[in-house]
């Protein structure tokens, strides 16, 4: 399995390039049964990095667009009335698939785009009272414009606690973008010829095998040193919550297992740490207004904590 996934994540940076560390994060993120939620200006391939995952992992896949006249129904599915048996009818939506893609979730309105917590926490969807599960392997990647942009809505914060890692999609080098230039100009890459690398009941397996990822006592006590600094520091008007530490958590034991190992380090911890936290602090607003960004501060805050040997 472990070289299955390796040959995936190879074949994944040779089509998506520029973005090797976002990419082995997302991976991460999503062996480790968490949503991602990617920021980044438009045309900076955020689409083609979810779809051309979605393919490479197999299943089923769904795109949504979401757009300020999206209903919570477009998404979850609605109850309909059959004349023709005189009944009523469940008519299951989009968000019943493998993977999800909400694409430009912070264009439609909080209403809207509370449809996806009950999905995204609990694996389930409630139509007209009643409950459908929803497959064992479902994970959320959501696309969403940098929140300065003209006609977007922030994500409530308890829908951004939802997602296990947020990641900043940045514009690549000069030669990363002339190498995708290049790649599109001469139609060599189509995301439809995407094959798949393993099945659904492989990802499953490979999920199991990084729960098998050792967290010793001295790393997961680092782990709640980090988390507890959060909320502890002036620097962070409030702090991150226990789901982050479980976050942190699964995402250190899925990081180690694709570096090969089968026990977390604190640089596993580290890697983590700064999308595992960014959307789940917020700045106090003196320091806000020194210019200093959340990752500045994450790092600074995990960097003062002492390292377990």
């Amino acid at each position: 399995m472990r070289e299955k996934l390796t040959s995936l994540l190879d074949s994944y940076e040779k089509r998506i390039l520029g973005q090797s560390t976002n990419l082995r994060l997302l991976l991460s993120a999503v062996l480790a049964g968490g949503h991602v939620l990617i920021e980044g200006v438009p045309g900076t391939g955020k689409t083609q990095m979810v779809r051309t995952l979605a393919n490479l992992l197999g299943g089923d896949f769904n795109r949504i667009q979401f757009t300020p006249d999206l209903l919570p129904s477009d998404i979850t599915g609605s109850t309909i009335y059959n004349m023709k048996d005189s009944s009523f009818e469940t008519l299951k939506g989009p968000i019943f698939t493998n993977v999800l893609l909400a694409d430009e979730i912070n264009r439609t309105p909080a209403k809207t785009q509370a449809a996806l917590l009950e999905a995204m926490e609990e694996k389930q969807v409630t139509i007209q009272g009643e409950t459908y599960q929803l497959d064992d392997v479902f994970f959320v990647v959501a696309t969403q414009n940098p929140i300065e942009f003209e006609g977007t809505y922030p994500l409530p914060e308890a829908q951004q606690d939802r997602f296990l890692f947020k990641l900043l999609i940045d514009f690549p080098t000069l030669e990363e973008e002339q190498n995708v230039l290049k790649q599109v100009i001469e139609n060599s890459y189509d995301v439809s010829e995407v094959n798949a690398f393993i099945d659904m009941d492989e990802f499953l397996l490979i999920r199991k095998e990084i729960e098998q990822v050792t967290l010793s006592e001295s790393v997961l006590y680092y782990i709640m040193q980090i988390v507890r600094k959060t909320r502890e520091v002036d620097s962070l008007r409030f702090g991150a919550s226990t789901r982050a530490a479980i976050a942190i958590g699964k995402a250190a034991q899925s990081w180690a297992y694709m570096a090969g190992r089968d026990y977390v380090t604190p640089d596993d911890v580290k890697m983590v740490a700064r999308p595992a936290l960014r959307h789940r602090v917020q700045l106090s607003p003196h320091i806000e207004l020194e210019g200093a960004t959340v990752d500045q501060i994450i790092n600074e805050l995990v960097g003062a904590i002492p390292v377990p040997r």
